[in-house]
Protein backbone atom coordinates (compact mmCIF):
# COMPACT_ATOMS: atom_id res chain seq x y z
CA UNK A 1 0.00 0.00 0.00
CA UNK A 2 1.44 3.41 -0.90
CA UNK A 3 0.48 7.05 -1.10
CA UNK A 4 1.17 9.22 -4.15
CA UNK A 5 2.66 12.08 -2.08
CA UNK A 6 4.85 9.89 0.13
CA UNK A 7 8.62 10.43 -0.05
CA UNK A 8 9.47 7.26 1.87
CA UNK A 9 7.34 4.37 3.03
CA UNK A 10 8.88 1.85 5.41
CA UNK A 11 7.42 -0.80 7.72
CA UNK A 12 7.54 1.76 10.56
CA UNK A 13 6.75 5.14 9.02
CA UNK A 14 5.39 7.21 6.17
CA UNK A 15 7.77 10.12 5.60
CA UNK A 16 6.60 13.27 3.80
CA UNK A 17 8.91 16.16 2.86
CA UNK A 18 7.44 19.66 2.97
CA UNK A 19 9.14 22.95 2.09
CA UNK A 20 6.64 25.76 2.62
CA UNK A 21 6.27 28.59 5.18
CA UNK A 22 3.15 27.14 6.82
CA UNK A 23 2.34 23.43 6.55
CA UNK A 24 -1.37 22.61 7.06
CA UNK A 25 -3.09 19.27 7.57
CA UNK A 26 -3.93 18.93 3.89
CA UNK A 27 -6.27 16.44 2.27
CA UNK A 28 -3.45 14.16 1.24
CA UNK A 29 -1.81 14.32 4.68
CA UNK A 30 -5.21 13.30 6.09
CA UNK A 31 -5.27 10.39 3.65
CA UNK A 32 -1.70 9.52 4.66
CA UNK A 33 -2.69 9.53 8.33
CA UNK A 34 -5.56 7.18 7.55
CA UNK A 35 -3.19 4.77 5.81
CA UNK A 36 -0.75 5.02 8.73
CA UNK A 37 -3.50 4.20 11.21
CA UNK A 38 -4.57 1.17 9.19
CA UNK A 39 -1.01 -0.16 8.83
CA UNK A 40 0.31 0.85 12.30
CA UNK A 41 2.88 3.25 10.88
CA UNK A 42 3.87 6.67 12.16
CA UNK A 43 3.39 9.80 10.04
CA UNK A 44 6.61 11.83 9.95
CA UNK A 45 6.66 15.26 8.27
CA UNK A 46 10.08 16.73 7.43
CA UNK A 47 10.47 20.51 6.99
CA UNK A 48 13.21 23.17 7.11
CA UNK A 49 13.53 25.19 10.36
CA UNK A 50 11.81 28.19 8.80
CA UNK A 51 8.51 26.34 8.47
CA UNK A 52 5.60 26.51 10.89
CA UNK A 53 2.75 24.02 11.22
CA UNK A 54 -0.93 24.59 11.86
CA UNK A 55 -2.62 23.53 15.09
CA UNK A 56 -4.50 20.54 13.56
CA UNK A 57 -1.25 19.19 12.09
CA UNK A 58 0.51 19.73 15.41
CA UNK A 59 -2.15 17.70 17.23
CA UNK A 60 -1.89 14.92 14.63
CA UNK A 61 1.90 14.74 14.92
CA UNK A 62 1.74 14.05 18.66
CA UNK A 63 0.29 10.61 17.89
CA UNK A 64 2.19 7.32 18.36
CA UNK A 65 5.40 7.15 16.29
CA UNK A 66 4.49 10.38 14.46
CA UNK A 67 6.89 13.33 14.43
CA UNK A 68 7.59 16.77 13.06
CA UNK A 69 11.17 16.38 11.85
CA UNK A 70 13.30 19.50 11.32
CA UNK A 71 16.17 19.28 8.87
CA UNK A 72 18.89 21.74 10.00
CA UNK A 73 22.69 22.07 10.16
CA UNK A 74 23.28 18.67 8.60
CA UNK A 75 21.12 16.87 11.13
CA UNK A 76 17.56 16.48 12.37
CA UNK A 77 15.56 17.30 15.47
CA UNK A 78 12.00 16.99 16.70
CA UNK A 79 10.21 20.28 16.07
CA UNK A 80 7.90 19.85 19.07
CA UNK A 81 10.42 18.69 21.68
CA UNK A 82 13.85 19.76 20.38
CA UNK A 83 15.27 16.25 20.81
CA UNK A 84 17.95 15.40 18.21
CA UNK A 85 16.87 12.64 15.82
CA UNK A 86 18.55 10.18 13.50
CA UNK A 87 17.34 7.95 10.68
CA UNK A 88 17.55 4.27 11.66
CA UNK A 89 16.74 2.94 8.20
CA UNK A 90 12.99 2.72 8.83
CA UNK A 91 12.03 5.89 10.73
CA UNK A 92 13.34 9.00 12.47
CA UNK A 93 14.11 8.07 16.08
CA UNK A 94 15.70 9.80 19.07
CA UNK A 95 19.48 9.96 18.76
CA UNK A 96 20.72 7.86 21.73
CA UNK A 97 24.05 9.71 21.77
CA UNK A 98 22.51 13.18 22.08
CA UNK A 99 22.98 14.93 25.43
CA UNK A 100 21.39 18.33 24.70
CA UNK A 101 18.52 19.87 22.83
CA UNK A 102 19.13 20.94 19.25
CA UNK A 103 20.59 24.50 19.08
CA UNK A 104 17.93 25.54 16.58
CA UNK A 105 15.21 24.60 19.06
CA UNK A 106 16.67 26.55 21.96
CA UNK A 107 17.34 29.71 19.92
CA UNK A 108 14.77 32.29 21.12
CA UNK A 109 12.27 33.46 18.49
CA UNK A 110 12.68 37.02 17.25
CA UNK A 111 8.95 37.77 16.87
CA UNK A 112 6.74 38.63 19.87
CA UNK A 113 5.09 35.63 21.55
CA UNK A 114 1.45 35.71 22.62
CA UNK A 115 -0.59 33.08 24.40
CA UNK A 116 -2.71 30.08 23.45
CA UNK A 117 -5.62 28.99 25.62
CA UNK A 118 -6.42 25.27 25.12
CA UNK A 119 -9.75 23.86 26.28
CA UNK A 120 -10.32 20.11 25.95
CA UNK A 121 -13.69 18.61 26.84
CA UNK A 122 -16.01 15.66 26.29
CA UNK A 123 -19.80 15.51 26.31
CA UNK A 124 -22.09 12.51 25.78
CA UNK A 125 -25.20 13.54 23.95
CA UNK A 126 -28.78 12.74 24.77
CA UNK A 127 -31.50 12.59 22.10
CA UNK A 128 -32.29 16.21 23.00
CA UNK A 129 -28.80 17.69 22.46
CA UNK A 130 -27.30 18.49 19.07
CA UNK A 131 -24.01 17.00 17.91
CA UNK A 132 -21.58 19.88 17.49
CA UNK A 133 -23.64 22.04 19.82
CA UNK A 134 -21.12 21.84 22.67
CA UNK A 135 -18.25 22.97 20.42
CA UNK A 136 -20.40 25.82 19.15
CA UNK A 137 -21.36 26.99 22.65
CA UNK A 138 -17.77 26.91 23.90
CA UNK A 139 -16.55 28.79 20.82
CA UNK A 140 -19.23 31.46 21.28
CA UNK A 141 -18.36 31.83 24.96
CA UNK A 142 -14.66 32.32 24.29
CA UNK A 143 -14.73 34.33 21.04
CA UNK A 144 -18.27 35.79 20.85
CA UNK A 145 -18.72 33.93 17.55
CA UNK A 146 -19.65 30.39 16.49
CA UNK A 147 -17.15 28.34 14.48
CA UNK A 148 -17.11 29.36 10.84
CA UNK A 149 -16.28 26.04 9.23
CA UNK A 150 -15.39 22.37 9.55
CA UNK A 151 -13.80 19.65 7.49
CA UNK A 152 -11.70 16.50 7.56
CA UNK A 153 -8.55 18.41 6.52
CA UNK A 154 -7.28 21.94 5.86
CA UNK A 155 -8.44 24.25 4.48
CA UNK A 156 -11.89 23.35 5.75
CA UNK A 157 -14.64 23.36 3.14
CA UNK A 158 -17.83 22.98 5.16
CA UNK A 159 -19.77 25.99 6.43
CA UNK A 160 -20.53 25.49 10.14
CA UNK A 161 -24.08 24.19 10.73
CA UNK A 162 -24.71 21.74 13.59
CA UNK A 163 -27.52 20.21 11.51
CA UNK A 164 -24.95 19.14 8.91
CA UNK A 165 -22.71 17.56 11.58
CA UNK A 166 -25.61 15.53 12.94
CA UNK A 167 -26.58 14.30 9.47
CA UNK A 168 -22.98 13.45 8.60
CA UNK A 169 -22.35 11.52 11.82
CA UNK A 170 -25.67 9.71 11.55
CA UNK A 171 -24.74 8.49 8.08
CA UNK A 172 -21.48 6.94 9.38
CA UNK A 173 -23.41 4.45 11.60
CA UNK A 174 -20.84 3.45 14.28
CA UNK A 175 -17.66 4.80 12.64
CA UNK A 176 -15.77 7.53 14.51
CA UNK A 177 -15.27 10.83 12.68
CA UNK A 178 -12.31 13.22 13.18
CA UNK A 179 -12.86 16.82 12.14
CA UNK A 180 -11.07 20.16 12.04
CA UNK A 181 -12.99 23.18 13.35
CA UNK A 182 -12.04 26.80 12.63
CA UNK A 183 -13.35 30.23 13.56
CA UNK A 184 -12.38 33.82 14.09
CA UNK A 185 -12.43 35.05 10.50
CA UNK A 186 -13.19 38.64 9.50
CA UNK A 187 -11.11 40.10 12.29
CA UNK A 188 -12.42 37.85 15.07
CA UNK A 189 -10.21 36.15 17.62
CA UNK A 190 -8.57 33.11 15.96
CA UNK A 191 -9.72 29.68 17.09
CA UNK A 192 -8.75 26.30 15.68
CA UNK A 193 -9.65 22.91 17.02
CA UNK A 194 -10.36 19.28 16.45
CA UNK A 195 -13.45 17.23 17.14
CA UNK A 196 -13.75 13.45 17.46
CA UNK A 197 -17.30 12.15 17.14
CA UNK A 198 -17.82 8.55 18.20
CA UNK A 199 -20.40 6.19 19.58
CA UNK A 200 -19.82 5.23 23.24
CA UNK A 201 -22.32 2.65 24.44
CA UNK A 202 -25.70 4.12 23.50
CA UNK A 203 -24.57 7.76 23.31
CA UNK A 204 -22.79 9.89 20.74
CA UNK A 205 -19.65 11.37 22.30
CA UNK A 206 -18.21 14.72 21.22
CA UNK A 207 -14.55 15.12 22.22
CA UNK A 208 -13.27 18.60 21.41
CA UNK A 209 -10.02 20.51 21.67
CA UNK A 210 -10.25 24.24 20.96
CA UNK A 211 -7.20 26.52 20.93
CA UNK A 212 -7.70 30.30 21.04
CA UNK A 213 -4.93 32.76 20.27
CA UNK A 214 -4.14 36.00 22.14
CA UNK A 215 -1.64 38.66 21.18
CA UNK A 216 -1.67 39.94 24.77
CA UNK A 217 -1.57 37.08 27.32
CA UNK A 218 -3.34 39.32 29.85
CA UNK A 219 -6.50 39.09 27.70
CA UNK A 220 -7.06 35.40 28.40
CA UNK A 221 -10.40 34.94 30.28
CA UNK A 222 -9.03 32.76 33.08
CA UNK A 223 -11.34 34.10 35.79
CA UNK A 224 -14.42 33.49 33.58
CA UNK A 225 -13.69 29.85 32.80
CA UNK A 226 -15.62 28.27 35.73
CA UNK A 227 -18.77 30.14 34.67
CA UNK A 228 -18.24 29.33 30.97
CA UNK A 229 -17.74 25.63 31.67
CA UNK A 230 -20.63 25.60 34.14
CA UNK A 231 -22.91 26.99 31.43
CA UNK A 232 -21.72 24.22 29.09
CA UNK A 233 -22.47 21.58 31.73
CA UNK A 234 -25.96 23.02 32.17
CA UNK A 235 -26.75 22.49 28.48
CA UNK A 236 -24.82 19.30 27.65
CA UNK A 237 -23.94 16.13 29.63
CA UNK A 238 -20.33 17.11 30.36
CA UNK A 239 -17.87 14.32 31.19
CA UNK A 240 -14.80 16.47 31.77
CA UNK A 241 -13.16 19.73 30.70
CA UNK A 242 -9.51 20.69 31.11
CA UNK A 243 -8.05 24.16 30.48
CA UNK A 244 -4.41 25.16 30.16
CA UNK A 245 -2.44 28.17 28.94
CA UNK A 246 0.82 28.17 27.00
CA UNK A 247 3.05 30.74 25.32
CA UNK A 248 2.62 30.66 21.56
CA UNK A 249 1.83 32.47 18.35
CA UNK A 250 -1.48 34.34 18.39
CA UNK A 251 -2.16 33.07 14.84
CA UNK A 252 -2.09 29.51 16.29
CA UNK A 253 0.76 28.28 14.11
CA UNK A 254 3.73 26.56 15.77
CA UNK A 255 7.40 27.10 15.02
CA UNK A 256 10.16 24.57 15.82
CA UNK A 257 11.43 26.55 18.83
CA UNK A 258 11.03 26.52 22.59
CA UNK A 259 8.76 29.38 23.68
CA UNK A 260 7.95 28.27 27.23
CA UNK A 261 5.95 25.62 29.07
CA UNK A 262 2.20 25.17 29.30
CA UNK A 263 0.60 25.37 32.74
CA UNK A 264 -2.80 24.16 33.94
CA UNK A 265 -5.73 26.41 34.84
CA UNK A 266 -8.33 23.92 36.02
CA UNK A 267 -10.27 20.72 35.51
CA UNK A 268 -14.04 20.23 35.56
CA UNK A 269 -15.54 16.78 36.11
CA UNK A 270 -19.13 15.62 36.37
CA UNK A 271 -20.17 14.57 39.87
CA UNK A 272 -19.75 16.08 43.31
CA UNK A 273 -16.41 14.79 44.68
CA UNK A 274 -15.07 17.53 47.02
CA UNK A 275 -11.44 17.15 45.90
CA UNK A 276 -8.21 16.19 47.66
CA UNK A 277 -6.60 18.35 50.38
CA UNK A 278 -5.37 21.58 48.83
CA UNK A 279 -7.44 21.24 45.64
CA UNK A 280 -10.95 22.01 46.80
CA UNK A 281 -13.71 21.67 44.26
CA UNK A 282 -16.26 24.36 43.38
CA UNK A 283 -19.78 23.44 42.26
CA UNK A 284 -20.60 24.86 38.83
CA UNK A 285 -23.49 24.41 36.43
CA UNK A 286 -26.94 23.45 37.64
CA UNK A 287 -28.22 21.00 40.27
CA UNK A 288 -29.60 18.64 37.59
CA UNK A 289 -26.11 18.31 36.06
CA UNK A 290 -23.72 18.27 39.08
CA UNK A 291 -20.23 19.31 38.02
CA UNK A 292 -17.17 20.29 40.05
CA UNK A 293 -14.47 22.75 39.00
CA UNK A 294 -11.02 22.27 40.51
CA UNK A 295 -8.76 25.30 40.18
CA UNK A 296 -5.15 24.26 39.52
CA UNK A 297 -3.39 27.56 38.85
CA UNK A 298 -3.24 30.72 36.78
CA UNK A 299 -1.94 29.07 33.60
CA UNK A 300 1.59 30.33 34.26
CA UNK A 301 2.87 28.64 37.42
CA UNK A 302 4.37 25.17 36.94
CA UNK A 303 3.41 24.00 40.45
CA UNK A 304 -0.11 23.63 39.05
CA UNK A 305 1.02 20.34 37.50
CA UNK A 306 1.63 18.93 41.01
CA UNK A 307 -1.98 19.74 41.92
CA UNK A 308 -3.07 18.21 38.60
CA UNK A 309 -1.31 14.93 39.46
CA UNK A 310 -2.76 15.01 42.97
CA UNK A 311 -6.28 15.64 41.63
CA UNK A 312 -6.25 12.99 38.89
CA UNK A 313 -4.97 10.40 41.38
CA UNK A 314 -7.76 11.36 43.75
CA UNK A 315 -10.41 11.14 41.01
CA UNK A 316 -9.16 7.69 39.93
CA UNK A 317 -9.53 6.53 43.54
CA UNK A 318 -13.06 7.95 43.69
CA UNK A 319 -14.00 6.12 40.48
CA UNK A 320 -12.62 2.74 41.55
Amino acid sequence: MSHPATDALTPKAMVVLQDRPVVPFTTWLAEGLRLCSETRRGLQVVTPPESRITMPLRLVLTGPDSRWVIRADGGYYDGLTGVPLQWDGAAFVVDPEARAYAPGYTTPPTAPIGAQLTVTFRVRHTPETAIGGAAEQMCRSLTDMPPSGWGTSEPVTGVWRVEDLGEMFGSRVSAAVWLTVVGGGDGGRPVVGTMLLSQVDDAAEEAVTLVIGYTDPQETPIASLPAIIGALAAEFPLVSCFAQLSPGNADLTTGPRWVGPAAPIGLAVSGSAPGPPGVAGQRIGEARSPTMWYSLGDGRRQDGWQRYQQLTGYLRTQAS
